[in-house]
Parts: structure tokens; C-alpha cells; sequence
């Protein structure tokens, strides 16, 4: 009898089939993502609110804090702030301590998700280190900020944890935080995402 290998592929509501060890670009839809970003919470759900803060409304927040620290950004590398946790539509949200505790072996599943993610939408496979770095920014202010508001952090704690820019307003006031509902989030996502995506055809 033939060995039985686990299945090792996620049915999407596309009706695409996701291979989660060796992913296809073409295997890969934006509605899909938006779909599971708006119904992944961030911080394990523990954060205040109605709603869980998703990972939707986290990369719009991304996105828009790296215009804000670079407001020259090429709307494809904003594009790929949108999308930098995007494989977390199959794989979820794991905290960071967990993700050290897996190592490198969940890294790498990560990474190739990511990977075909971003050139299923025109962006290079793996993104320039400076875009890199720049998206990094983003992503610590954006959980500066969700810290403070939203998951239960002193200032003191959160400035320490998540080293936000300086000179930059990360203020409640500039930047309110209110937890959306899944369609909410996942309408949100998607407009940004056509948003984007114009631009860089307009230029193209």
C-alpha cells in the first residue's frame, strides 16, 4: 500500500488550494487574504474592544505609518507593507515569543509563503533590505501603538518593547485605534489594496 503523506494544502473560498510547503503565486488571491487577515486577531484577542483587532486592520495601520515615516515611498514598496503579514491568512498570528520558542523551521514557512504573496502581485520575491528595513519600522511603530490602546501597555513598557520612531506623532489623538468587524476590515483592506495597486500601474 502506498504511504499516505499528510495533507499539507489549505482549500481557500476561491476555491483555490494552497500548498503550504511549496506555495504557488498562482494559487494566490488578494480576496482570500483580506478574508483571513480580517478574521486573524492580533495579540491573541487580547485587546480591548467589540472586536478583535485584526491582522487587516494591523497591515492598513503598517502601510500607513510607512508613508507616514517616508512619504516618498514608491507605492509598490507601500504595497508591500500591506501585504508584509499577508501569510498569515493560512498560517495565522503567532506572538512573537512563540515564534522564537518554534525557531527557524516556522521562519522558513513563513518566508516562502511571503515570497509567493509578493510575486503574485508584481513585487519581487524577496524585498530589498532597505524596504525591508523600513517595513520593520512601520511594524514596531504599529505595535507601539496598538500597545498602548489597545493591549493593556504602559508607555514606558510598550517604548522600550517596540522602540518606536522618534519625531514621529504616535499620539491617540493623531492615530485612533478602533477595532473593526470582520467586513469592515476585510472592505478596507481590499480598497487599499486596488488603491495601491492603481498607482503602481499608473507609473508602470
Amino acid at each position: 500500500m502506498a504511504e499516505q503523506h499528510p495533507r499539507a494544502w489549505q482549500r481557500m473560498l476561491s476555491g483555490r488550494r494552497l500548498d503550504l510547503l511549496n506555495p504557488s503565486p498562482l494559487d494566490v488571491e488578494v480576496e482570500d487574504i483580506a478574508h483571513g487577515l480580517s478574521r486573524v486577531a492580533r495579540w491573541n484577542g487580547q485587546t480591548r474592544g467589540d472586536w478583535a483587532f485584526s491582522v487587516a486592520q494591523h497591515c492598513l495601520l503598517v502601510e500607513e505609518l510607512c508613508g507616514v515615516m517616508k512619504p516618498d515611498l514608491p507605492a509598490r514598496w507601500r504595497l508591500a507593507a500591506l501585504l508584509h503579514d499577508a501569510q498569515e491568512y493560512v498560517v495565522g498570528d503567532l506572538i512573537s515569543p512563540f515564534k522564537a520558542a518554534v525557531g527557524w523551521s516556522y521562519k522558513a514557512l513563513e518566508k516562502r509563503l511571503s515570497s509567493a504573496v509578493f510575486l503574485r502581485f508584481g513585487l519581487p520575491g524577496e524585498l530589498p533590505k532597505t524596504v525591508e528595513a523600513q517595513i520593520k519600522r512601520g511594524d514596531q511603530a504599529a505595535a507601539y501603538v496598538e500597545a498602548i490602546q489597545l493591549a493593556g501597555f504602559e508607555e514606558k513598557e510598550a517604548r522600550r518593547l517596540f522602540r518606536p520612531p522618534r519625531g514621529h506623532d504616535l499620539s491617540p489623538e493623531r492615530l485612533p485605534l478602533v477595532p473593526q468587524d470582520p467586513e469592515s476590515a476585510k472592505s478596507a483592506y481590499l480598497e487599499r489594496f486596488a488603491t495601491l495597486q492603481s498607482e503602481m500601474q499608473g507609473k508602470g
